[in-house]
């Protein structure tokens, strides 16, 4: 092998790991770029755009550019979405980091589509969410709704075991139970009406 060919190789040698770990290094972050998490958002709050992750809200210094191409306007609240369609942000209003918009009411969900039919003042209904902890009010008209229950229902249970004694004591003439027979439709009413 000839020497210049060989220091060459050498060389390349040499080289090849130096690249590697170049490439294995975080490249920095473009300007304006933004710490955040799938289950972050772009709220639209007191006229700017913060971003809310958790709990706490952080001021935007910067426009931000979603990784699906959605562009949010920090000052404005303009949102263009990748297809070139614009929206303005109201109050409350946010994007996720997929780039979906969540309008906080049904006003701002109809400005954003353009239709001034529905009031700015309009208000969704209150969501329950059904996996959520509820709280200590909750449970205890819960747990009270529920002794209401229980006691309505032993108290059935003891009237028609009286019917049923009633009814076995005297099998050569039925037995008069329309007493018994009122009391329980009266349960069975209550009962109906707790929740």
């Amino acid at each position: 092998m000839n020497r210049p060919l060989l220091s060459a190789f050498v060389c390349l040698a040499l080289a090849l790991p130096l690249g590697a770990a170049a490439q294995s290094k975080t490249a920095p972050k473009p300007a304006g770029a933004i710490d955040a998490n799938g289950t972050d958002q772009l709220l639209m709050r007191d006229g700017e755009v913060v971003i809310r992750q958790g709990s706490t809200t952080k001021p935007l210094t910067k426009n931000v550019m979603l990784a699906d191409g959605t562009k949010v306007n920090y000052k404005s609240g303009i949102v263009e979405l990748p297809g070139g369609k614009k929206t303005t942000l109201k109050e409350g209003d946010y994007v996720t980091m997929k780039g979906e918009i969540v309008f906080a009411t049904p006003g701002s969900a109809a400005a954003a589509r353009g239709n001034t039919a529905v009031p700015a003042s309009a208000q969704y209904e209150q969501y329950v969410d059904r996996n959520s902890p509820t709280s200590t009010t909750d449970m205890e008209t819960r747990l009270g709704s529920l002794n209401s229950r229980i006691t309505l229902m032993a108290q059935k249970i003891q009237l028609l075991n009286d019917k049923i004694s009633l009814l076995s004591s005297m099998p050569q003439r039925p037995a008069d139970t329309s007493q018994l027979d009122q009391q329980i439709k009266a349960l069975d009413e209550q009962l109906r009406l707790v929740k």
